[in-house]
């Protein structure tokens, strides 16, 4: 191997090192948090996983699988494909509403109990919605 061709590749190489380490990077404070979501049972069991995205001046950003957007009779037939056909004012459905309604607020509880929480902001997690083979940009 040449010079050029080797320097080329170790200059390549590094740059992707790079790139990895700053897309899966999460902060000290962000691990923390997702690792209090994940230690609490009933969160932690629920099909969707509730995490933590950033948190800036206090506001910590967490995912959803819910927005205006793509509505929760939507999430839910993904978390819960014998849900797929049932009406949505349908008691099972109504059920499961609630049930993502309370997991969602205890997740909400558990990052705001830390001190350098002030405010929760909910996100629709695009990446969750891509996983599940839900188009983010279609919504």
């Amino acid at each position: 191997m040449d010079k050029f061709t080797r320097n080329y590749l170790i200059v390549l190489s590094s740059l992707l090192l790079i790139g990895l380490v700053w897309y899966f990077y999460e902060s000290p404070e962000v691990a923390k948090l997702n690792s209090a979501l994940s230690n609490n049972a009933e969160v932690a069991a629920y099909p969707y996983r509730f995490r933590v995205f950033k948190v800036e001046n206090g506001v910590a950003t967490m995912g959803t699988p819910r927005s205006p957007a793509f509505a929760a009779s939507q999430a839910l037939v993904l978390l819960f494909p014998e849900l797929k056909g049932v009406p949505v004012g349908a008691p099972e459905m109504f059920a499961a509403q609630q049930r993502m309604a309370e997991i969602q607020s205890k997740a909400g509880s558990i990052v705001m109990g830390f001190d350098a929480v002030s405010s929760v902001k909910w996100q629709l997690d695009e990446g969750w919605l891509r996983s599940n083979g839900v188009n983010p940009e279609l919504l």
